[in-house]
């Protein structure tokens, strides 16, 4: 199972410095612990804000990874939401895109020519609500679809109509690695898997958890 924490600071409590503050100290959890990957998702963020965070971010899950050659997990790999050139100047491991964003080509277009010889190609993730979308989503060539919500939210800030497990189902039958999203808690993660999903992808999933709890009881 594949765990993809998505991160949202404003969750915390506290002003801005204690809330960027307790989101490193999450992420360097999650590296920690061998989450798979942390989508930085601070939407509300100028450019240089957010590459700032994101150059933070970086140093955190390498400061906290497992040593490389070990037996331990892969290190934990960052994608930025919708922002290949934070992406590159950070030296993040991939891009994250909504279903009507730039298409993961243009991703990996701009990836190649960055001027950074051995750059492994970026990861490229897309947000996906309908099982056509998934199905646009493998032939563009992204990596995964992020595919939601599967589970009704203790707060309905989003109109897209709940997927449920019955479209997670069909969705898990396209040509492309599907991550569950939306509602995920620790009692019903298991049931995404058991639908077709790689993996599962949340926000307070993580941050309302320990991690170690959250890897311990879904990895294992």
């Amino acid at each position: 199972m594949l765990l993809y924490y998505i991160t949202d600071r404003s969750q915390f409590s506290g002003d801005e410095v204690s809330r960027r503050k307790k989101l490193l100290e999450k992420m360097a959890e999650a590296a920690e612990c061998g989450v798979d990957f942390i989508q930085l998702r601070e939407k509300d963020l100028s450019t240089h804000e957010l590459e700032l965070l994101a150059r933070d971010a970086m140093g955190v899950i390498g400061d906290n990874s497992p040593p490389f050659g070990t037996s331990g997990p892969i290190a934990t790999r960052l994608l930025i939401n919708s922002r290949t050139d934070v992406a590159i100047g950070c030296g993040a491991e991939g891009v994250h895109l909504r279903s009507d964003d730039v298409s993961p080509g243009i991703v990996r277009e701009t990836w190649r020519h960055s001027l950074m010889p051995g750059r492994a190609s970026a990861i490229v993730t897309i947000a996906c609500h309908t099982v056509s979308e998934v199905r646009v989503a493998a032939e563009k060539g992204a990596d995964f679809a992020l595919f939601g919500p599967i589970f009704e939210k203790r707060e309905a800030r989003s109109p897209v109509p709940l997927a449920g497990l019955s479209l997670l189902k069909d969705a898990c039958q396209q040509d492309i690695s599907i991550i569950a999203l939306g509602g995920i808690t620790l009692e019903n993660a298991r049931t995404c898997l058991g639908a077709g999903a790689t993996g599962i992808a949340g926000i307070r999933i993580f941050q309302e958890n320990k991690i170690s709890q959250v890897v311990r009881q879904l990895k294992n």
